[in-house]
């Protein structure tokens, strides 16, 4: 059994240890991550998995963002130990933490992911919408939270400092 909850303080290094774990070296160098500095996540939807042991399985991050302007959420990292990839762990993260999004009234959410994985959640590929380079604009995703949510919306996204 999985329990989720939401990132504390004392998470945080354990969380990252997952991150450099699951993720290639320099992971911190990718575009998105500038959009990251100086900003903290959003807490509600900094969530962490863990087992019945309360091994950390998973974990989830989300950041406040402007696209032109628009407020969206920047969804990621999202990683899975390892040892818990194959039982559907990371697709729970996401979908739990959509779900949450939307309650707390967030409409819209933008990723750069494989399409292929992240179309079975809702996201399809932003047209307009411009991420820092050298982001690659076929793995720039979105999902509306509300119908429509993406439409109208373009431009380059930007970080925001103070939610």
């Amino acid at each position: 059994m999985i329990t989720l909850a939401q990132e504390t303080k004392e998470d945080w290094w354990e969380v990252e240890a997952l991150y450099d774990l699951c993720f290639a070296p320099g992971r911190e160098a990718l575009s998105s991550y500038r959009l990251r500095d100086g900003a903290p996540p959003v807490p509600e939807l900094s969530l962490v998995a863990r087992d019945t042991d309360n091994i950390l399985a998973g974990a989830i991050r989300y950041w406040p963002v402007d696209v032109g302007k628009h407020a969206a959420l920047l969804l990621g990292p999202v990683a899975v130990h390892p040892t818990r990839q194959g039982e559907g762990l990371g697709g729970f993260l996401i979908g739990e933490s959509l779900l949450i999004a939307a309650s707390l009234g967030w409409t819209r959410v933008i990723l750069v992911g494989d399409a292929p994985y992240y179309q079975r959640f809702g996201f399809a590929r932003l047209q307009d919408v411009t991420m820092p380079p050298p982001t690659n604009p076929d793995r720039v995703l979105g999902i509306s939270l509300v119908h429509d949510a993406w439409r109208d919306v373009a431009g380059n996204v930007s970080a925001i400092k103070e939610p």
